[in-house]
């Protein structure tokens, strides 16, 4: 597990909604971004439970310091929504892709735009078959507008990732891919340590033995110049994070590796700031979703964990992190699959390495 640094960093939060109060039984799968005005906005999907026909995509705006009631954004007749992720392309407009399906191997990709920040939608369109829009964490947007969206595909027994690329404000896209981790690769990998198991509550699942299907749900980021990399979910032997890179700004896409910083089969997300340094939020364990951390990094490759946002039994998951224009970062998150919460951290709270 990654060494903690400085446990005394605590971010500032708030229930976005608390449980049982905004019509649904559970929830999942949070996304945010920044609006123009400054203010936040969140969607995530809710019903009575994951995979439920009445899941649908709900959303809530953060503004002077309160979120309001969240409101039904998005709902597939007759089957479940999943994974929304909210990003503004260059030119201005503010997009809501998510999936519907009966389960994640008949998703097909959904979206709805706005060009008032959310106040009201388009009709929402469903995209090509074999499109899926970004998986789970936001897409990497570039000076030029240039989108480089993470996507994967969970088939029976294999997962891969994907990169679905638009130039031209995410009106259409290019798919790159497959990205994957071969049986061989996860073998002559030294696996992370188990963690003690009476160290927290696991679900059933988590203690099954290890097994190997490939990895999904990259973050894409920028590490420089025209350098990206993505840094993706594993359900490998390792259970460790994967990541590949680009070097031509996404358009081609070298051999995935293993980095050494735990994975549990579970979303994660991370950004570069302005100063080239780079900030992940994991769960940092290879079995279970507790506890849920932030971790920095000099060169993206080792990291250093800094803060822990939730411990304890349960389960806090599927982080998104963004950094604002204030250059602070603002975090969401599963907690207890009953409620999503929100986190606040000042740039100058996160160490220098």
């Amino acid at each position: 597990m990654a060494h903690n640094t400085d446990a005394g960093v605590q971010p500032k939060g708030e229930m976005i909604f608390q449980p049982g109060s905004a019509g649904f039984a559970q929830c999942h799968a949070s996304t945010v971004v920044e609006l123009k005005d400054g203010g936040l906005m969140a969607a995530w999907f809710g019903g009575a439970r994951e995979g439920a026909p009445d899941v649908a995509i709900w959303t809530s705006r953060y503004e002077h310091g309160v979120w309001s009631k969240p409101v039904e954004a998005a709902r597939a007749k007759g089957v479940p929504t999943w994974n929304p992720v909210l990003f503004h392309t260059k030119d201005g407009r503010l997009w809501l892709y998510y999936k519907a399906g009966k389960d994640t191997g008949s998703w097909s990709g959904q979206r709805m735009w706005s060009k008032d920040e959310g106040n009201t939608w388009s009709k929402p369109e469903q995209l090509p078959a074999g499109l899926l829009g970004p998986i789970r964490a936001k897409p990497l947007v570039l000076a030029d507008g240039t989108v480089v969206s993470g996507s994967s595909v969970e088939a029976y027994k294999t997962w891969a990732v994907w990169i679905e690329r638009s130039v031209n404000n995410a009106e259409t896209w290019k798919k790159i891919g497959p990205m994957v981790v071969t049986e061989a690769q996860d073998k002559a990998e030294p696996p992370s340590p188990e963690p003690p198991m009476d160290s927290m509550e696991l679900r059933k699942k988590d203690h099954e033995p290890r097994t190997f299907e490939g990895i999904i749900q990259p973050s894409v980021v920028r590490m420089g110049g025209r350098h990206l990399r993505f840094y993706a979910r594993s359900k490998t032997l390792a259970s460790k994070v994967v990541v590949a890179d680009s070097f031509d700004d996404g358009v081609t896409w070298g051999k995935t590796r293993f980095i050494d910083v735990p994975n549990n089969n579970s979303g994660l997300d991370v950004v570069v700031l302005k100063d080239g340094r780079v900030v992940m939020i994991f769960n940092d364990t290879p079995r279970g979703r507790s506890p849920l951390n932030l971790a920095v990094s000099r060169d993206g490759e080792h990291f250093r964990v800094f803060a822990t946002l939730e411990q304890g039994a349960g389960e806090y998951s599927y982080p998104a992190l963004i950094q604002d224009k204030d250059g602070d970062l603002d975090m969401t998150y599963t907690w207890h699959r009953t409620a999503i919460k929100h986190m606040h951290l000042p740039l100058k709270e996160v160490p220098a390495r």
